[in-house]
């Protein structure tokens, strides 16, 4: 959901940008300027992709509203006086999962991290028996869940930790 900005091999003088975008879905796309017509041209480019400013001052590109959709590989090639140079960047999405704490009808704790990517990682404040449950998506999201299974019977609250390359949650419930 985030705008994310690549940026190109710093050089003056540039009579060629081109990026090469290829998505691990969809088709490839090109963005490319040419100093000497002054023209910019775009090929199967989703709206979403596009120069940050004017390819001329400055070709960084702009990916907004970045989606699962947008991962993949994009290559900057510059062309002028003092060569060519390329930059490669290997893009990859974090989607945070959202944690739900709940007890099920048996009375257990169950903690649930819906639609992360990759997978969240579920552990309990005190030991317990339980081993998460993974189920994936069409979307490359995946849900795990967590039932905790007390040693001890004399337990009132359970805390439920998710870790996540985005982030890391905790809740407590009494069940």
């Amino acid at each position: 959901g985030n705008s994310s900005m690549l940026s190109c091999p710093p050089k003056s003088n540039r009579t060629m940008v081109i990026w090469k975008i290829s998505p691990k879905v969809g088709g490839h796309c090109t963005l490319g300027y040419r100093a000497d017509w002054n023209k910019t041209d775009r090929t199967n480019c989703s709206d979403s992709m596009n120069w940050k400013f004017r390819p001329d001052w400055d070709p960084t590109l702009e990916i907004r509203q970045v989606k699962i959709a947008h991962e993949g590989s994009y290559t900057c090639e510059v062309q002028g006086p003092e060569g060519n140079f390329h930059r490669q960047y290997h893009l990859t999405v974090l989607v945070p999962p959202r944690m739900t704490l709940y007890c099920d009808d048996q009375g257990n704790p169950v903690c649930k991290a819906a639609a992360g990517k990759p997978a969240a990682q579920i552990s309990w404040v005190l030991e317990s028996n339980s081993t998460p449950n993974e189920e994936g998506h069409d979307n490359g999201t995946v849900t795990v869940f967590s039932k905790f299974t007390a040693y001890s019977t004399n337990m009132t609250n359970s805390t439920c930790i998710v870790s996540h390359p985005a982030g890391n949650w905790s809740e407590s419930i009494a069940c």
